[in-house]
């Protein structure tokens, strides 16, 4: 058991915010949100924000936080359509790539420079991702270039098994999309490159240029985002405002638990504005 609602007594140089459950939910921005980060870039401290939706790109992200009052650059956003190309850039630049995902991530892509294609003989990487127009012929493609042709590698743009909607409800995720392709091919998804995987991770402690025990992450999910500031050696806020119900915090093993137990996101900010 933990305790709940503990809040930082200092200030952090660095703050690596979920979106999505943390900041707004859905197209609601959460109390104190815009406030707390306003607070925060005042007294000089480092703000960036992650998501692990690529259905948007991160300009579509700077263009959403404008509009709810937190105008944020797009370089200090971060989601699979940043980690993906990069990662395929650097571990696989000449790879042919079949992509179960929407428009942003293939866009993505393609301006990187990465070589996508539909002919399973051709492809080197099956990249699974959160897909609301996946069907039996994408399933097929896929299949055919691991089982069939048993020459391609199957990674995934982020881990999560459902993504949370306005009004208690949600959608299939990615990890559904690869639960489809590992049960008819038999093969195994060998990279995830959303939170909490290690390109997500690195990517983030490269924009922010600080050391990560510097720096606090900021989310509703314990598997994602408390997770990677884990793996990361940073100190983790966990917000009861999306995901993460008071029960589900009260019922933490202690080798999961958060730093911090918040009942929303300007609880980050220390009674009497220490600066720490």
């Amino acid at each position: 058991m933990i305790a709940l609602l503990r809040r930082p007594e200092r200030l952090y140089d660095g703050y690596v915010f979920d979106l999505d459950g943390t900041v707004y939910l859905g197209d609601t921005l959460l109390p104190g949100a815009a406030e707390t980060v306003a607070a925060l870039r005042a007294r000089g401290r480092r703000t960036v924000f992650l998501s692990n939706n690529p259905t948007r790109d991160p300009q579509m992200y700077a263009d959403k936080l404008g509009r709810l009052g937190i105008a944020t650059p797009v370089t200090d956003i971060v989601n699979p359509t940043v980690t993906v190309p990069r990662w395929l850039r650097t571990h696989h630049p000449y790879a042919g790539v079949f992509v179960i995902g929407e428009e942003p991530l293939k866009r993505a892509l393609t301006a990187a420079g990465v070589r996508l294609t539909e002919e399973p003989e051709d492809i080197d990487i099956v990249v699974a991702s959160y897909d609301r127009s996946f069907d039996y012929r994408k399933l097929q493609i896929a299949f055919d270039a691991l089982w069939q042709h048993r020459r391609a590698v199957l990674i995934t743009s982020n881990p999560d098994r459902y993504c949370p909607m306005p009004g208690g409800r949600g959608e299939p995720d990615a990890a559904a999309v690869v639960a489809a392709i590992e049960a008819c091919t038999g093969v195994t998804c060998q990279a995830n490159l959303g939170k909490p995987g290690a390109e997500m991770l690195e990517t983030t402690l490269g924009m922010l240029g600080l050391p990560s025990d510097r720096c606090v992450m900021i989310g509703d999910r314990l598997s994602t985002d408390i997770a990677m500031a884990a793996a990361a050696g940073m100190d983790s806020a966990l917000v009861l405002t999306g995901e993460t119900t008071p029960e589900m915090a009260a019922a933490i093993a202690p080798d999961e638990a958060p730093t911090w137990v918040l009942d929303r996101i300007d609880g980050l900010l220390p009674r009497g504005g220490h600066d720490g």
